[in-house]
C-alpha cells in the first residue's frame, strides 16, 4: 500500500517568500533544491501526495521542470493564489479543485488551499487540511484542522500518520472539552 503524504506552500521560483516567511536560504536556487531534496528522501515514485496549492511562480515551462524533478507519479493537487500557470498542466497532476472532499483509511478530509473556520462534518469529526498561512496561524486546539505546509514541517511533507497522531490528540482534548465545558466549545 502506498504511503500518503501531504505539503503545500513550496513557492519555488519565488525569490520574496524567503523574506516574507523568514526561510533559512540564500537563494531561491536552495529553497527549491532543499524542498525538492527533502521531498524527494519521503515521498516515493509510488505514493500519493496531495498538494494544497503554491508550487510555483513562473512560466508553465518553469513549473513543468519543477514538477519533472518529482519522484511521485501521483499528485493530487488543489491550486492556490500563486498557480496560474501550474492550473495549465494537467497532464502533470491529478488536479482537484479549489476545495474538495475525500476520505483516506477511512478519515474525511477536507483539503483547501485557505483554512475555514469551519467546513462539511467538522463537528462531526472531519479533518481540514490547509497551506496559505505559512505557519502563521495559531493553531486552535478545538479544531481539528491543520497547516501542512513546508513552513510548518522543517520543508518536508506531512505523512498521513503525522497528521492522524496530532489530530488524535486534538480530538482528545476537543471530547475532554465537550465533555468538561460544553458551552465553552465553537
Amino acid at each position: 500500500m502506498p504511503n500518503i503524504w501531504f505539503t503545500a506552500d513550496f513557492h519555488f521560483g519565488h525569490s520574496n517568500i524567503i523574506r516574507y516567511c523568514n526561510r533559512p536560504f540564500r537563494s531561491v536556487e536552495e529553497m527549491d533544491q532543499t524542498i525538492l531534496e527533502r521531498l524527494n528522501a519521503s515521498v516515493k515514485v509510488h505514493d500519493i501526495l496531495y498538494f494544497l496549492g503554491d508550487f510555483c511562480i513562473g512560466s508553465k515551462v518553469k513549473a513543468l521542470e519543477h514538477r519533472q524533478q518529482i519522484r511521485c507519479k501521483k499528485i493530487f493537487a488543489v491550486p492556490g493564489n500563486h498557480d496560474k500557470q501550474i492550473r495549465k498542466l494537467t497532464e502533470e497532476f491529478s488536479w482537484l479543485s479549489n476545495l474538495t472532499e475525500t476520505s483516506i483509511h477511512g478519515q474525511p478530509i477536507v483539503i483547501c488551499h485557505y483554512a475555514m473556520r469551519v467546513w462539511n462534518r467538522s463537528h462531526h469529526g472531519a479533518w481540514h487540511l490547509y497551506g496559505h498561512s505559512h505557519g502563521n496561524l495559531p493553531d486552535t486546539p478545538t479544531s481539528l484542522s491543520m497547516d501542512v505546509g513546508v513552513d510548518t514541517h522543517d520543508f518536508r511533507p506531512w505523512h498521513f500518520d503525522e497528521i492522524n497522531l496530532l489530530m488524535s490528540e486534538k480530538a482528545k482534548r476537543l471530547s475532554e472539552l465537550r465533555r468538561t465545558d460544553p458551552l465553552n466549545i465553537q
